[in-house]
C-alpha cells in the first residue's frame, strides 16, 4: 500500500539533552507540524528530517532512532560542520537573502554549495532507504531544493511534491545565484511544485523559461515527457487551535494580569523573528514618526514588540539586534514618562497562552515585513479576535496580503503611508472593525492548515493520475508490433505525415531543413508500395514542398491546409481565400521584427509567419506573447486565426486547418489502415479528424488528442523504416 513520506530540514520534534545527559523530546509548536500531524502519524507514513541535536554517541543515536521511529519519524543525523555549511551557510546566507531580495547580503561560497549538495544527497539516501517505489513523497522548503530530482533518479515512479515556504524571487534576482540551473533542475524532479502566491509561481516559471529553456502551458511544464504542475497554495493556520486558545481560562487570566500592568492603553502588537526581512527597524522609525505627527496619542498608545531570538551570533543579526535595541531605547527616552512606556520590548519567545492574551488585547496588529513568504502572525491575530474588535495593518510584501484584502494593506517602504494607516486603524469605528474581521475570519476558517494539506496532496494525486494516463500513450514495442502487423495486413493505406519536427529536426534556418538521403529513401519506398497514399501535411509553403519532395508519388497539404495537391492533380486552394488582410497584419509583425533582433517574417500565399528560433531565449517567448495578445482582437474581426508553433507565430484564415484538409482524403478513401503523425498543436486538428481506428501519433509531447506518442523525429523514422523494411527485402528466387 502506498504511503506518504514528508521530508523537511527539521523533524516536528526537537531532541535535547537535560542536565543529566538524558535525551528529551520536545514537540514543535509550528503550524506545519500541526497540519501534517494528520498525515505522518497515520499508518506507516513517516516524516524524515534532522532531529536538532549533534549525536556523537552511537548509543544515543540508536536510542533516538528507535524512539523516533515509534512516532513515525525517521532521523537524518547531521554533523556540526554540515549544519554550519549547509544550513547556516548555503541555506541561510545564500538562498535566504537572495529569495528575500536582500542579495547584497548573499554569500556565494563554493564550500557552502558543495556541502548543500552533500547534505541533500544524505537526505536522499535516507528517503530511499525508507520509501517504496510508489510512495508519495512531499519535500518542504529551500533547504532541500536539490532533493526532488535526486529522489527521482532513484525512484522514477514515485509521486513527488515540493513546496517552498519562502518567496521565490524574480528572474533578475534569482539569476545572480551561480548555481541557479542546478537548483531549478532539482526542484523540477517534482510532479507538483507549490508556492504561497501566484507571483512566486510566475517568477519560478519565468526562471525555468529563461534558465532551463523550458516553456509552460498554463503552469504545466513538460520535461522528459513528464508533465510537472506548478501552482499556488496559500498556507493556512490551525484556526480552531488559536480560537480555542484565545477562549481558554489560562489565556484570560494572563490577559487580566497584562492589562493591569499596562493600564488604560491602546495597544499595537508586533511579533517577529529577528531577521532583516521583517523590517523591524523601519517599524520602529514609523512609530517614532507617528508619535511625532500625532502627539495626542502620546501617553495613550503603546507598541508591544516581541522579537524572537534568531542567529544573533551571526554578525548581520547581531548588528540588527543592536540597531533595534538602540531605536527602542531612543524612542522610549524621547517620548516616555513615569507612567507611560511607548514601547514594551521583549527579546524572547512566549508560550501560546501569552501570545493569545497579546492577540486578544491588541487594538492593532502591525505586520509590515519587507518581504515574507506568507506570515502567519497576522492569521493567528485574526483567529484570536473572538469579539471581532481589532485592525490588521499588513504589508503588501507578505503573501498573506493576497488573501486578507480586508486588512489595511501598506507598502512598508512608504513610512508615511504606514503612519496614516496606524491613525486610520486607531480611529476606526467598532462596527467597521467587525465587518472586516468577520470577512477575514470566514476566509481563514475555510482555508485552514488542514484544507491546505488536503488541497496539495489531492492535486498531487491528480497530477500523478494524469501522468499515468498519458504514459499509456507512449508507444512501446508491443504497440509498435501491432501497428506494423496492421500495416502489413491492410489492403489500402493512408499516411498523413507532418514535416518539421516530425520527419526532420527543427533548424534555426527553415530553408536548411531539407530532407536527407535517409528520409528520401523512406518516402520513395513508401510511395512505391501498393495502395499506399502518403500525404505530407505541413505548414510549409507549396513551392518548398514541391521542390523537396515533388519527385515522388506523394500528396500534399501546404500552409496548414490552404493548399492541397492530390494524386494526379495540380495544386489548388481549399476554397476562395482572401489574402488582402496581410497588408494590415504585415506592418505589425515588421514592428516586432524591428525590436527583436534575429527574428524574421516568412510570407506564404495565404499566411504570415513570425520566426524567433534564433532570438535570445526568453525575449522570443516574450515577444510571441505580445504578438498573440496584439493580434487577438484583430484576428477575430478579420476572420483570422493566430497559431503558435515551435518558435513561430503564424497568422492565417480561420476556415483553414490541417484537419479540414485531411478530411478530403478520408471522404474519398476506403483505407483500412490510417496513420497520422505530427509534433505541434496545429496537428491536433488532424488527429481529431481521424477515424477511431486510426493510429494517431504525437511526437514529443504527451498532452495530445493522439492515441500514441513517440519521443522525437528519430523515433518516427525508426517506425517508418520498419514499415518499409518488407518492401526493401529482396525476393528470393
Amino acid at each position: 500500500m502506498a504511503r506518504t513520506i514528508i521530508v523537511s530540514n527539521r523533524l516536528p520534534v526537537k531532541v535535547q539533552k537535560n542536565d543529566q545527559g538524558e535525551l528529551q523530546y520536545k514537540p514543535s509548536e509550528g503550524g506545519l507540524a500541526t497540519g501534517l500531524g494528520s498525515i505522518y502519524k497515520v499508518g506507516d507514513n513517516v516524516w524524515v528530517g534532522w532531529p536538532g541535536l549533534y549525536f556523537q554517541d552511537e548509543n544515543n543515536k540508536k536510542e533516538a532512532t528507535a524512539r523516533l521511529k515509534d512516532e513515525n519519524m525517521w532521523p537524518v543525523f547531521l554533523t556540526e560542520n554540515e549544519i554550519k555549511l549547509y544550513y547556516e551557510g548555503f541555506s541561510n546566507e545564500t538562498l535566504w537573502p537572495t529569495f528575500h531580495y536582500f542579495n547584497e547580503y548573499a554569500l556565494y561560497k563554493k564550500s557552502y554549495w558543495l556541502e548543500y549538495q552533500k547534505v541533500n544527497q544524505k537526505f536522499c539516501d535516507e528517503v530511499v532507504a525508507v520509501a517504496n517505489p510508489d510512495d508519495t513523497i512531499w519535500v518542504h522548503d529551500y533547504q532541500l531544493m536539490l532533493l526532488p530530482d535526486m529522489i527521482r533518479q532513484k525512484l522514477p515512479d514515485a509521486s513527488i511534491g515540493f513546496f517552498l515556504h519562502i518567496p521565490f524571487p524574480s528572474f533578475e534576482v534569482f539569476r545572480l545565484l551561480p548555481w541557479r540551473r542546478e537548483l531549478l533542475d532539482g526542484v523540477l524532479g517534482s510532479d507538483l511544485i507549490g508556492f504561497h502566491t501566484y507571483d512566486d509561481m510566475r517568477h519560478f516559471l519565468s526562471s525555468v523559461s529563461r534558465i532551463n529553456f523550458i516553456g509552460n502551458n498554463h503552469g504545466q511544464i513538460m520535461r522528459d515527457r513528464r508533465t510537472i504542475a506548478v501552482d499556488s497554495f496559500p498556507i493556512g493556520i490551525d484556526y480552531d487551535k488559536y480560537a480555542a486558545s484565545a477562549a481558554s481560562p489560562a489565556t484570560l487570566s494572563r490577559e487580566v494580569k497584562f492589562r493591569t500592568s499596562l493600564g488604560d492603553q491602546k495597544l499595537m502588537l508586533s511579533i517577529d523573528r529577528l531577521d532583516y526581512s521583517k523590517g523591524i527597524p523601519a517599524r520602529l522609525q514609523i512609530f517614532d514618526i507617528f508619535l511625532n505627527k500625532h502627539p495626542e496619542y502620546q501617553g495613550k498608545v503603546s507598541l508591544l514588540m516581541i522579537v524572537v531570538p534568531s542567529r544573533d551570533n551571526v554578525e548581520k543579526y547581531k548588528n540588527l539586534k543592536e540597531e533595534v535595541d538602540l531605536l527602542v531605547g531612543r524612542i522610549n527616552g524621547k517620548y516616555g514618562s513615569m507612567n507611560w512606556t511607548p514601547i514594551h520590548y521583549f527579546y524572547r519567545s512566549f508560550p501560546l497562552e501569552d501570545l493569545s492574551a497579546f492577540y486578544r488585547m491588541a487594538n492593532v496588529a502591525l505586520v509590515t515585513p519587507m518581504r515574507d513568504g506568507m506570515n502567519l502572525v497576522c492569521k493567528e491575530y485574526i483567529a484570536s479576535k473572538l469579539d471581532k474588535h481589532g485592525v490588521l495593518i499588513l504589508s503588501e510584501m507578505a503573501g498573506a496580503s493576497k488573501e486578507l484584502s480586508e486588512a489595511i494593506i501598506v507598502n512598508p517602504n512608504d513610512k508615511h503611508q504606514v503612519v496614516d494607516a496606524i491613525y486610520e486603524a486607531l480611529t476606526m469605528q467598532e462596527e467597521e472593525q467587525e465587518v472586516h474581521m468577520s470577512y477575514m475570519q470566514d476566509t481563514l476558517k475555510k482555508f485552514n492548515i488542514h484544507h491546505w494539506v488536503k488541497l496539495f496532496l489531492d492535486r498531487l494525486t491528480l497530477v500523478k493520475d494524469n501522468q499515468k494516463k498519458m504514459a499509456t500513450k507512449v508507444m512501446d514495442s508491443s504497440m509498435k508490433a501491432k501497428l506494423l502487423q496492421d500495416f502489413e495486413g491492410s489492403k489500402e493505406r493512408l499516411l498523413f505525415l507532418d514535416y518539421d519536427g516530425t520527419l526532420v529536426p527543427f533548424n534555426s534556418d527553415p530553408q536548411k531543413a531539407k530532407p536527407d538521403q535517409q528520409l528520401l529513401d523512406i518516402i520513395e519506398t513508401l510511395t512505391a508500395m501498393d495502395n499506399t497514399h502518403v500525404i505530407i501535411i505541413s505548414g510549409r509553403d507549396k513551392n518548398t514542398l514541391q521542390n523537396w519532395l515533388g519527385q515522388f508519388d506523394v500528396e500534399f497539404v501546404g500552409e496548414h491546409g490552404v493548399w492541397i495537391r492530390m494524386r494526379g492533380e495540380d495544386w489548388k486552394t481549399i476554397g476562395a481565400l482572401d489574402g488582402s488582410w496581410k497588408d494590415e497584419i504585415r506592418p505589425i509583425l515588421e514592428m516586432y521584427c524591428d525590436k527583436t533582433p534575429r527574428s524574421f517574417i516568412e510570407e506564404k500565399d495565404f499566411s504570415l509567419v513570425w520566426h524567433y528560433r534564433k532570438v535570445e531565449t526568453g525575449l522570443g517567448e516574450l515577444r510571441a506573447r505580445e504578438i498573440i495578445s496584439h493580434l487577438k482582437y484583430l484576428s477575430v474581426n478579420m476572420n483570422l486565426q493566430v497559431l503558435e508553433g515551435n518558435k513561430v507565430v503564424e497568422i492565417k484564415n480561420l476556415e483553414v486547418n490541417k484537419g479540414k484538409a485531411s478530411v478530403r482524403w478520408l471522404e474519398n478513401s476506403k483505407a483500412d489502415f490510417v496513420m497520422a503523425i505530427g509534433d505541434d498543436w496545429t496537428d491536433e486538428d488532424t488527429f481529431k479528424a481521424m477515424p477511431k481506428h486510426a493510429y494517431t501519433v504525437k511526437v514529443g509531447d504527451l498532452r495530445s488528442a493522439a492515441r500514441f506518442s513517440v519521443r522525437d523525429h528519430l523515433a518516427v523514422r525508426n517506425l517508418l523504416e520498419k514499415m518499409v523494411a518488407p518492401a526493401k527485402t529482396p525476393i528470393k528466387s
